[in-house]
């Protein structure tokens, strides 16, 4: 029985044509992000379980690709629990594992830490269209400020980098969690419930005003808190200015400098953005991880469908590793929804250099060969892509496949013409 050619589920191959969009698309990333001053870094793609297992990602844990302990360590034969047979795990996301890095290395990073992290990460999830159990996630972070320049410059960068890969008309939807709290406290719902009651808002864009008062009915809420604070959201739906409405409304619930901070955030992006996108405060954005504690965004993509990122504040983390609270604010693009939708609208990466190629008719060798390979080295230098290949018996469809793959110049290279 012969060995299985395809990938595991929930896996790909990457076929060139799409590896050279991805090459392209880190490029701008790694380029425009750079002009912002974030640095590249990286973390090993394993963590040990107890720091992906700390309650800190969401439903992610529940999808944490266990690595089992190896060689002496482990005794199947013995175990009783999870943990005396598990120590490691593939990373579900990015967050978890730069926090963990900047809590080792704190003394050898400058502050604020400005953190670009592009790599693969795992989850054991349902395959589908668009969603992989092993995909590319591509993030920018800075550690140490407290300040709301951390979101300007975040929202801004990230931007930038959409806007030169061609996206137009997309919105960044940004709220915070303390404004999501306070809502929750002026409508007299118990702390304890605010996790159950957001979870249930961030379903609104699905199931509508009426389908969010009936899970919060169903799930027991008292009425007149459900009543109260539904009646928030159908006044900023009718508020000529939203963020003004929930500002008076907030008054004694929101203290006044997390109303500053999130309005100049709004208007210092708005001042200095450019055309291509709109910043917009959505009351109902959540977010579903535990570890965010002020701001929180989401790139949404009305012409395409859904959204291809998000992130947001999260300054009680690295305490978690080190005792010792730091502010950190993060974005993250979703690298694999940009590269579909750049494939699905047949996007062609743009020709960096004239793009050659050498055919070279089998049987060409010795003296020939080298003065060939002579001239292609020569064309590199002066920055022209040279492809030296053998030339196949359908040499027109070995052209054309070139061709799809960019190249513009073709040179073929005969035994008889070769010949001194």
């Amino acid at each position: 029985m012969g060995l299985n050619k395809k990938p595991v589920t929930g896996m790909k191959d990457i076929m060139p044509e799409e590896m050279q969009i991805r090459d392209y698309v880190m490029s701008v990333i790694k380029e425009t992000y750079g002009k912002f001053g974030f640095t590249p870094m990286e973390t090993p793609c394993m963590e040990n379980i107890e720091n992906l297992s700390s309650k800190q990602g969401g439903e992610n844990e529940k999808l944490i690709f266990k690595v089992l302990k190896r060689g002496e360590k482990l005794h199947l034969d013995t175990a009783q629990t999870e943990a005396d047979v598990v120590d490691f795990g593939m990373r579900y996301d990015l967050t978890v594992p730069l926090v963990r890095y900047y809590s080792n290395h704190t003394n050898e990073l400058p502050s604020p830490f400005k953190a670009l992290q592009m790599g693969n990460v795992w989850r054991a999830d349902k395959p589908q269209k668009g969603r992989y159990r092993q995909f590319m996630q591509c993030d920018i972070d800075i550690l140490g400020e407290e300040s709301n320049l951390a979101e300007i410059e975040l929202i801004l960068a990230t931007t930038t980098t959409l806007g030169r890969l061609g996206f137009q008309n997309f919105e960044i939807r940004i709220n915070d969690r303390r404004i999501l709290k306070a809502m929750a406290a002026y409508s007299g719902f118990s702390e304890e419930d605010y996790d159950n009651i957001f979870i249930t808002l961030d379903k609104m864009d699905k199931i509508g005003i009426e389908g969010v008062e009936q899970e919060l009915t169903e799930d027991g809420f008292d009425k007149k808190s459900i009543e109260k604070y539904l009646s928030l959201f159908k006044g900023m739906k009718e508020a000529d200015d939203t963020l003004a409405f929930i500002e008076e409304k907030m008054t004694g619930f929101l203290e006044e400098e997390v109303k500053a901070s999130f309005r100049e955030i709004i208007e210092s992006v708005n001042a200095t953005k450019g055309d291509y996108f709109k910043l917009v405060f959505d009351p109902t954005l959540v977010r579903g991880m535990s570890y965010y504690t002020g701001t929180i965004f989401e790139i949404a993509m009305p012409e395409f469908g859904g959204s291809c990122g998000g992130g947001g504040r999260y300054d009680k983390m690295v305490g978690r590793f080190t005792g010792k609270d730091v502010p950190a604010c993060g974005f993250s693009i979703g690298f694999e929804r940009i590269i579909l939708i750049l494939m699905e609208n047949g996007f062609q990466v743009p020709n960096q250099s004239k793009k050659a190629a050498y055919l070279i008719e089998k049987g060409v060798s010795g003296e020939a060969l080298c003065n060939v390979i002579a001239e292609a080295q020569k064309a590199r230098q002066d920055g022209t892509q040279v492809l030296v290949a053998r030339m196949n018996k359908n040499k027109k469809f070995q052209k054309e496949q070139l061709m799809a793959e960019g190249y513009e110049e073709f040179k073929q290279f005969y035994k008889e013409s070769l010949k001194n």
